[in-house]
């Protein structure tokens, strides 16, 4: 493909900085459609292509940044508005305008630091991009999107990764997670708009150069290549989601989930207190007359310290029931406490415990403390401090080692493709939910499901309010709860001891994107420009 310098079709030479904006936030606007509660997912494949014009055109660098941070701030904040649903909280004497406050800062500062990905994208792939052909091009802002959001993932702030805009609908493509995780899907959606996109840029070039020159047989070219790899690599998928389960009797494991549906509004006083120990209790009780080997309740089903659970008639139940109970209670480590999931095994005794890795910024810590201490007021039901478990914890049971993920570490496929490769044979997710709209449990379900494909797991979801859930490891929601109701549930899943390339490997896939993307790059410099690596 010869390099060719992008310019702006006449037309769009006429257009001003507001009209880029404006065309930039629309996109990404729909791009933050694809997720709950909309769930338009297919917009993911064409809703980049504005900005990858804008920015891969001979655009002004401020109309490329305005764009950027513009379409980053239309999909992040659309796509994370459930975040403003922390208000109201004069229930916990906040006052009504401070709470108002409040929300409002979570939800710009999530959304900033998103759009701030986004422009990033723009100012590497401006940089980086000169004098390379159309699919360096593509190869270039592919491997940067997936290099920043790594670099992302490693941060406190991480949910909205372009990849979970497929999930829970488009379970073929969500099956390439098994290949080299989530950034595999992010690829995907990447590279087929960019192609879109560079496509579009030829197809206006020879409306102003002419038709004879055979720009539009390159433009046709480009087209084809997108569709092609939107077909090939949804075949791809669709081959990993065909393969049967081969789920042997001897490790299927029935268990109970308990929704407890205690709100947020009553949870840390005496009522909610009582309603939970009154509601987990019978719960239990009920399940175990159904035969179910172990119970699975929410994170902090109980909120409260593990000494004072000890002394709650669900400890005794479990004593007298003799089945499996894993219970969301607050541990003791010094003068701190975490958020944590105890395995209670049929004899009264704590058999292992996990604490909570990811906690909430500003629900669960305040980032900056020293800073913003005195501006962010603690959501937290405790006055001692919250701390994170170490991040290479593993979760034994009594059936096995299972993978435990606390609420925002659903989110974090690492975090779960460690312990799936520490020997975990399901995933067990407990998370509270309550307080927000609808929309946010729909895509904590979401997260849930992409990580049980990446790892091929059954995952057991329990949340105070909803969605609890059962997924199996092709991604398929087996069953799942209404929201704001008390519900029991059992159901038979089945230990997996398989290893996905992803598992066994991690993220290889952007080392080497970035990888090729660099030797690209610097086979396409002018001989004059080459770098020589002796100099």
């Amino acid at each position: 493909m010869p390099i060719v310098k992008t310019k702006l079709s006449k037309q769009h030479q006429r257009w001003t900085l507001p009209a880029f904006g404006f065309l930039a936030l629309s996109s990404g606007i729909l791009m933050g459609l694809t997720v709950a509660p909309v769930e338009a997912w297919f917009l993911a494949w064409i809703a980049l292509v504005p900005l990858w014009v804008i920015v891969a055109s001979s655009t002004p660098r401020k109309t490329k940044l305005l764009s950027a941070l513009l379409w980053g701030s239309g999909y992040h904040g659309v796509a994370l508005a459930w975040i403003t649903g922390v208000h109201p909280m004069m229930w916990m004497g906040v006052p009504w305008l401070a709470s108002i406050a409040i929300a409002l800062f979570c939800w710009a500062a999530i959304t900033l630091w998103g759009a701030a990905l986004v422009t990033a994208w723009a100012v590497c792939i401006t940089v980086f991009s000169r004098g390379v052909g159309t699919f360096t091009r593509v190869l270039i802002g592919v491997a940067l999107w997936c290099g920043l959001e790594s670099l992302w993932s490693l941060g406190p702030l991480y949910w909205t990764s372009l990849s979970y805009t497929q999930s829970p609908h488009n379970l073929i493509i969500l099956h390439l997670g098994q290949i080299s995780g989530s950034l595999t899907v992010t690829a995907t959606i990447v590279a087929v708009n960019g192609l879109l996109a560079e496509a579009w840029m030829r197809y206006e070039r020879s409306e102003v150069g002419g038709r004879g020159s055979g720009k539009n047989t390159i433009t046709l070219r480009l087209f084809a290549s997108s569709c092609l790899l939107f077909v090939a690599l949804h075949l791809v998928g669709f081959g990993l989601s065909s393969r049967p389960l081969v789920q042997p009797p001897e490790t299927a494991l029935k268990v109970g989930i308990i929704q407890g549906n205690i709100p947020n509004t009553i949870k840390l006083y005496s009522e909610g207190l009582r309603r939970a120990i009154t509601g987990y209790t019978e719960g239990y009780i009920t399940l175990a007359e159904q035969g179910v080997e172990a119970v699975l309740t929410p994170e902090g089903a109980l909120p409260f310290m593990w000494s004072e659970v000890l002394r709650t008639s669900l400890y005794t139940a479990v004593q007298e029931k003799g089945v499996t109970a894993w219970i969301g209670a607050f541990g003791e480590q010094g003068q701190n406490y975490t958020n944590s999931l105890f395995t209670l095994s049929r004899d009264g005794t704590v058999f292992s415990r996990y604490d909570k890795v990811k906690l909430v910024p500003i629900g669960e810590y305040i980032p900056f403390e020293q800073v913003l201490g005195g501006l962010v007021r603690r959501l937290s039901p405790l006055e001692a401090k919250q701390v994170a478990g170490a991040p290479d914890q593993v979760f034994d049971t009594p059936f096995g080692r299972a993978i435990a993920v606390i609420c925002y570490s659903s989110a974090f496929p690492e975090e779960v493709r460690y312990q799936a490769a520490a020997g975990g044979q399901f995933i067990l997710s407990a998370a509270n939910n309550a307080h927000y709209s609808p929309s946010m449990p729909a895509q904590h379900h979401a997260q849930d499901t992409m990580r049980a494909i990446e790892t091929d797991r059954w995952a057991v979801r329990a949340t105070n309010t909803g969605y609890s859930g059962i997924v199996d490891p092709h991604g398929r929601t087996v069953w799942i709860s209404g929201l704001n109701t008390y519900e029991l549930h059992a159901e038979t899943i089945y230990r997996r001891t398989t290893q996905t390339l992803y598992v066994r490997w991690g993220d290889w896939l952007t080392p080497l994107l970035l990888g090729l993307a660099i030797i690209s790059k610097l086979t396409s410099l002018p001989a004059s420009k080459k770098i020589n690596p002796l100099s």
